[in-house]
């Protein structure tokens, strides 16, 4: 009983969210008032499931950016963490499927999120081009580097468009860790668990010694900081 009125509850506030959300999006085009909605809503969703959150290097972030941050996937609740341990702007390369639920789809889109459709070879190549163009204008990205949440909380192989991405872009890399969300809500299950996140900021990379022909470099370093980082604690 208690999971389904959690559950209910992230709903509502996360409708409530959205809503504001677009409002905010007449008042700022730019969709900058969607990220300190969002900071809200992670910390009423995360208070409501009695999720605690821990930051750990947060200074290697310095305004304004922009950066790719490059990070694991284990959680549904992976998204609220990296919303309070990144203190910029930054948007996020989500899923198509996302921008399709009506309101919190609609706030995404509104705010410059970036769609990305990975059964369209075509079409994902398209918004990576359009996502390193928001990069170079300044505009911070957080990709979720496996493309999906892993079942087991080992890290599954990459997707290789990110890191063509990063290396176009030519801002810093970080790497960022998410350790304890899946203790949280694993994926496929629809069972909450309060618990702490862990969330680990790793050192900037920069892509720029590296060419498109050479991503698979880019990802060794990324995914060696990220299993470091992963093993100095619980990946689970």
């Amino acid at each position: 009983m208690l999971n389904l009125v959690r559950i209910s509850l992230i709903v509502l506030v996360t409708a409530i969210a959205g809503s504001l959300g677009i409002l905010s999006c007449l008042v700022l085009p730019s969709g900058d008032g969607v990220l300190a909605l969002a900071r809200v809503w992670a910390r009423l969703v995360l208070g409501l499931c009695g999720v605690r959150v821990v930051v750990e290097g947060r200074d290697k972030i310095r305004p304004p950016g922009p950066y790719v941050f490059l990070s694991n996937h284990q959680s549904q609740f992976d998204i609220p963490a990296a919303v309070l341990a990144i203190p910029i702007q930054f948007r996020i390369l989500a899923k198509q499927e996302l921008f399709h639920i009506p309101i919190f789809g609609w706030a995404l889109r509104l705010s410059g999120f970036v769609a990305i459709d990975r059964r369209n070879r075509d079409k994902a190549i398209a918004s990576l081009d359009r996502a390193a163009e928001r990069i170079r204008r300044g505009r911070s990205l957080l990709i979720f580097a496996e493309g999906t949440r892993s079942p087991d909380g080992r890290l599954l192989p990459f997707k290789k468009g990110a890191f063509v991405l990063a290396i176009q872009a030519g801002v810093p890399v970080v790497p960022l860790a998410i350790r304890g969300s899946r203790a949280v809500l694993p994926k496929g299950s629809l069972s909450i668990r309060p618990g702490i996140i862990t969330v680990v900021v790793g050192d900037p990379i920069d892509p720029r010694p590296f060419s498109v022909d050479q991503k698979e470099a880019l990802m060794t370093r990324v995914r060696s900081a990220l299993e470091a980082a992963l093993g100095a604690g619980t990946a689970a």
